[in-house]
């Protein structure tokens, strides 16, 4: 095995990665419609605008029930699937604090025999680093990130995403990144549902006990941000699967969110953003590489953050995709989709990947290396959105 103790002594880095990111579960259904051609997806401005309304008329979905519980409603004829039918209306009232904590947390996990080929390509499996819980308050240290939450045929599941930098809307970015499985079932099924994200999630890293009768700016200290966009990648709607499956070294995906109350932009709000690295150096280029998340299965509950930082290699799934970012990280379930930082040229953090997969026993994190398709899904949404 190799042997790559964390990096605990690279203490610029350390100290410079203020982020967190959040635990992700998604999950799977039987519907497997041909994948979309398309990659992006949009919705309604808070509520059900008259184009929300006129998509789901057109599949048959009376808007005013959907609101009222048809969005429970999972059978494949109604379960969305092609980017321009995603639908996110407003619910008001849906994401209360208790809904939030008992939201579901599985991981997208692999075993070695998942791995396909490629094997001349992939570094040995790294050296369980063992994650180390974050300071609180989180908002002084992970100000830009926090947990996205959505509904699937299994019920309320919980990811992580981390508020990015918007090129054409600077100072006042709405923009989200996550794991594509975040909010796409990929192959097999649709969009989910009702997404919103909650920037720095129990602020205070408070437990179980604590939180029981918490106030909602205890659970939600910035309130709720609903996605009324979202794009993720072709190869995920293709070729995504409940383990990751070819999809997974593109398994990212980005969101566009509104504030279900005000209309303060959701930079401006927590007082960052990250910028998003395209063009990162190969792992073996890249001394250390940081994943934030809240990791769920046991011994985690999957409310307090933790991190793992550590030398990242590289893991092949198929000699036909590209090759990933992999770190040791004894996070579990509950980890995917948060953000992997890493310093750039200019010594400033930047992200270069999200969590996407791990093995069925914890010890290692993968995310996908984010190039030009990546881009091109981020440019698309920034441009679509520029000045909101």
């Amino acid at each position: 095995m190799r042997s790559i103790r964390p990096l605990l002594a690279v203490t610029g880095l350390v100290a410079a990665l203020t982020l967190t990111a959040t635990a992700c579960g998604s999950s799977e259904d039987k519907a497997a419609d041909k994948p979309a051609a398309t990659e992006t997806a949009g919705a309604g401005d808070g509520g059900l605008s008259a184009g929300l309304a006129d998509t789901l008329k057109k599949h048959g979905v009376d808007p005013e029930k959907w609101k009222n519980g048809e969005w429970k409603n999972w059978n494949k004829d109604k379960w969305l699937r092609e980017a321009k039918d995603f639908v996110n209306p407003v619910i008001d009232g849906l994401w209360k604090p208790d809904r939030m904590k008992s939201a579901k947390d599985p991981a997208k996990t692999m075993s070695a025999g998942d791995l396909s080929g490629g094997q001349g390509v992939s570094d040995p499996e790294p050296k369980p680093v063992s994650a180390e819980r974050e300071k609180t308050p989180y908002h002084d240290y992970a100000a830009p990130v926090g947990k996205v939450f959505f509904d699937s045929p299994e019920g309320h599941m919980v990811c992580s995403g981390t508020v990015v930098k918007d090129p054409e809307n600077p100072g006042r970015s709405n923009l989200v990144w996550t794991a594509g499985h975040c909010v796409h079932a990929g192959s097999r099924g649709g969009w989910y549902r009702n997404i919103v994200f909650v920037p720095a999630y129990n602020d205070q890293g408070k437990d179980a006990a604590a939180l029981r009768n918490a106030r909602p700016q205890e659970i939600a200290p910035y309130g709720a941000y609903w996605a009324d966009w979202a794009t993720t990648s072709g190869e995920w709607l293709a070729d995504g699967g409940p383990t990751g499956g070819e999809g997974a070294p593109y398994d990212y995906a980005v969101l566009h969110v509104r504030p279900q109350k005000g209309t303060k932009s959701l930079e401006e709000t927590v007082g960052n953003a990250l910028a998003v690295d395209f063009d990162a150096p190969e792992a073996k280029q890249i001394s250390a590489m940081g994943a934030w998340g809240y990791p769920a299965a046991p011994p985690y509950g999957g409310l307090i953050m933790h991190k793992c930082v550590d030398r990242p290699g590289r893991l092949s799934i198929s000699p036909a995709t590209p090759t990933m970012y992999r770190i040791g990280c004894t996070m579990t379930g509950g980890s995917s989709g948060g953000g992997w930082f890493s310093e750039g040229d200019d010594g400033r953090l930047v992200l270069v990947s999200n969590t996407s997969i791990g093995p069925v026993t914890s010890g290692w994190l993968a995310g996908p290396h984010l190039g030009r398709g990546a881009e091109e899904i981020f440019t698309m949404m920034s441009d679509k959105f520029g000045g909101q």
